[in-house]
Parts: C-alpha cells; structure tokens; sequence
C-alpha cells in the first residue's frame, strides 16, 4: 500500500473514531439526565433525599448516594402520590416532589417570584386550616390556595384568594391570626415549590363538619386526613 494511500486510511479512521466518539458523549449526559436512579450521585440525589426524609418517606443519611434505601424511600413516596413505584425520579416524580432533575424547584408558582408577606400569609392560612392534618395534609391545603390563584374564577393573588368572602373558615373564625409555625412555612414552601398531594383541587371539606350540600356535589379526588379534596 502506497504512503498517500495509508495516510488517507488513517485519517479516514481517524475521523471515524471522532465522530463516534463525539456522538456518544453528546447522547449519554442526555440520557443519565432524564432520570435519577440508583447509583446516581450529587446535589440532586441530596435534595430528593432531604426532601424525603423531612416528610417522613425515607430515614437513611442526606448523602447524595442514590442507593438501595433512596430507592425504596422514592417507591413509597410514589405509592403514596399515585405513581408509578419504579423507584426512579423522571419528570412526574420530579414534580411531585417539587424540583426539577438539575435540582432546582419546579411548578409554576415559582417560590422565587413570591414575597416574605405572602408566604407568611399562606403559612397562616395552613395552620389556621390543617394545623392538626398530617405534613401531607397541610401541603394539599397549601396547593389548593394556589390552584385557586392559577384559576380564572378565582382572584389571582394568595391575598385575594385567601380573604376572598366565605373561602376559608380560617379567615372567618379569626385563626387566620392565630400566626404559624416552621412545619406550616415547610408546607407551604413545598407547595410553592410544586408538590401538589391534593391532585389538583380547587376545594376541601371536612365530611364530619360540612354543612353544604353543594361541596358535595364537587367531583372528589383524593382523601387527605380530615379531608376531601374536590375538583
């Protein structure tokens, strides 16, 4: 074989080999990113773990070690939330736990575009209505005032919704002063941050309690504690 010859076959597999090479790099961060699984390390894996463990899914250390008990904390916390119990964190688990796969919070209340006064108020209105409600429980009643907020029939602020006439038995009783506590702000940075265990709900009611016939006419979604959460 003739130098030129060589020298173009070299340069042929050279090419070759790049290019492959460049490919597989570019596709494989693609795809580890979609999901976070087991043997998945970082800040990410910590966020879920802390996330977890504060709500009561998963007891081992916040080390950012997706492991075996990671996995099983994900599966319970999936079960809980109505999702696929794969032990896996793609883009619905993600959301349910209120963080996007770069670890950064998710929803589209952003709780960066809120102010110190509304959360406070949002808090308030959380333990005013679900202070005796499981951790859950009060994240759902959190999620409902902002799906309110998000809804063209209701006002489009936590201040208006809140204090809108005859919304909140909170705010009619006076306990909406009562103030809050740090599990009540946690609940309601959760559902800032997108966690929304009430499944979308524009309503509650406590079924031992409600005296309108009407809230129970309103489509029911999930049961919470005390509550009903509806359509």
């Amino acid at each position: 074989m003739s130098t030129t010859k060589k020298v173009k076959l070299t340069a042929f597999v050279l090419a070759f080999v790049t290019i492959v090479t460049v490919a597989f790099a570019v596709a494989l961060p693609k795809a580890d990113a979609a999901v976070i699984k087991v043997g998945s390390r970082g800040q990410t894996v910590r966020t879920i773990q802390t996330k977890l463990k504060r709500w009561g899914y998963y007891k081992g250390s916040v080390d950012g070690i997706f492991g075996s008990q990671t996995k099983s904390a994900v599966q319970y916390f999936q079960r809980k939330n109505g999702l696929t119990a794969d032990g896996i964190v793609g883009k619905a688990t993600a959301k349910a736990l209120g963080i996007s796969l770069s670890g950064t919070t998710s929803g589209s209340t952003s709780a960066g575009n809120i102010s110190n006064s509304d959360l406070y108020l949002l808090s308030c209105c959380v333990y005013g209505e679900a202070r005796g409600e499981s951790y859950t429980g009060k994240v759902a009643v959190a999620a409902v005032v902002l799906n309110r907020v998000k809804n063209s029939q209701f006002p489009n602020t936590i201040s208006g919704v809140i204090y809108q006439r005859g919304a909140f038995t909170c705010v009619a009783d006076g306990q909406i002063n009562l103030g809050t506590n740090d599990e009540c702000t946690r609940a309601a940075q959760d559902a800032l941050n997108g966690w929304d265990p009430s499944g979308g709900a524009l309503y509650y009611f406590n079924p031992k309690t409600a005296t309108s016939a009407w809230i129970w006419s309103r489509p029911q979604l999930v049961t919470i504690g005390r509550h009903i959460f509806c359509a």
